[in-house]
């Protein structure tokens, strides 16, 4: 049976006593005590006497300078790597490094079998410049070529002078067919120059050669059947 509310046989209804919340206390009561223990560097703060603190903050401040003598360190072994990899003169790489470059390269082409390419150039008319207006006018004639070469190719690709008056030039991820035809229109920048030199006009030309990067050959190899290349065209010429 169902007792409906006011039914004498209802049982007395019976409040339950109220429970005391309890409150957490006021953040504006009053501060609240501190339990944890400052400590600098690992020191707590009850032994962070005058000498200790002084000590510490002289360590610090060594500390500092040292990491900024070690980025400035860093700066100069990166700035030094770099001139260890240019060439004396010209804003082109020396063959060392050049070598180097060949040689990743090769590594992509024996791992991946991706194709890239060498050229070798080697410049015709650069010793009678030299005679008839000394080796200032044959530096000159050299950068004006080593600033046409950087000029006309991606940043991906890499130029180095290979010793007086030779260049190479790696076309990253190239084929060979490409490569001989970016030799061609290289070799043409370079005969269309017209150096000024205390009042004249120095010109010059370019014979070259290519040759695939791949597998299984070392740098030295591939740089060497570029020369070669390079020759037999002059001869033909």
């Amino acid at each position: 049976m169902r007792i409906q509310p006011g039914s004498p046989l209802a049982a007395p209804s019976v409040q339950a006593p109220r429970r005391e919340e309890k409150r957490e206390p006021s953040r504006a009561s009053g501060p609240r005590a501190l339990t944890d223990t400052a400590s600098i560097m690992g020191v707590p703060q009850d032994e962070l006497t005058p000498n200790v603190q002084t000590a510490l903050l002289t360590l610090m401040g060594e500390v500092d300078q040292l990491r900024r003598e070690t980025d400035s360190l860093r700066g100069m072994v990166r700035d030094l790597e770099d001139l260890a990899d240019r060439d004396v003169l010209l804003p082109v790489m020396n063959r060392r490094a050049f070598t180097r470059e060949v040689g990743k390269a090769l590594a992509l082409a024996n791992r991946h079998g991706a194709p890239s390419a060498l050229l070798f150039f080697d410049l015709n008319g650069f010793k009678p410049i030299n005679d008839a207006y000394g080796h200032a006018a044959g530096d000159a004639a050299l950068l004006a070529v080593a600033e046409t070469l950087n000029a006309n190719l991606r940043e991906s690709d890499s130029v180095g002078r290979m010793g007086g008056d030779e260049f190479a030039v790696l076309l990253a991820l190239t084929g060979f067919d490409h490569a001989e035809t970016k030799a061609e229109a290289l070799a043409a920048s370079i005969a269309a120059l017209a150096i000024p030199f205390e009042g004249e006009t120095l010109t010059l030309s370019a014979a070259w050669g290519a040759a695939p990067v791949a597998p299984g050959l070392t740098a030295e190899a591939v740089i060497a059947q570029a020369d070669a290349a390079m020759y037999l065209r002059k001869d033909a010429r």
